[in-house]
């Protein structure tokens, strides 16, 4: 499982927007990515810094639950490539693939982090 400290470093996209006198003034802060967590306050910089704070405590319930956490959608972007396997070689990884319910591409990537300790 990945760290706290893990997504913390991660470069989520935060957006704000200055909030109206009926919605109270000053600023909200929010993750891009994760819409649900949000912060507000005077300024740009308090806001920000509230909506890190509130993505803090948002990871501790997340890993201590074991939930999925999102990375940062610029960090999902794929590509695809042209590789050479041997025939018997895909035929155990399609097996196995098939067997947990993941298709090809997923196996190869879980396998290829696993190697590089990610």
């Amino acid at each position: 499982m990945k760290s706290r400290d893990y997504y913390l470093n991660l470069e989520y996209g935060v957006a704000t927007r200055n909030l109206s006198e009926e919605e109270g003034g000053g600023v909200l802060a929010y993750y891009t990515d994760l819409p649900f967590i949000a912060g507000d306050g005077e300024n740009m910089e308090e806001a920000i810094n509230d909506a890190k704070s509130a993505f803090g405590c948002y990871l501790d319930v997340a890993l201590e639950k074991g939930d999925v956490v999102k990375e940062p959608s610029h960090l999902m972007k794929t590509k695809r490539i042209n590789i050479t396997i041997p025939i018997y070689a895909l035929e155990q990884i399609d097996k196995y693939a098939k067997s947990h319910n993941i298709n090809r591409s997923t196996f190869l990537v879980e396998s290829a982090l696993k190697q590089v300790s990610i």
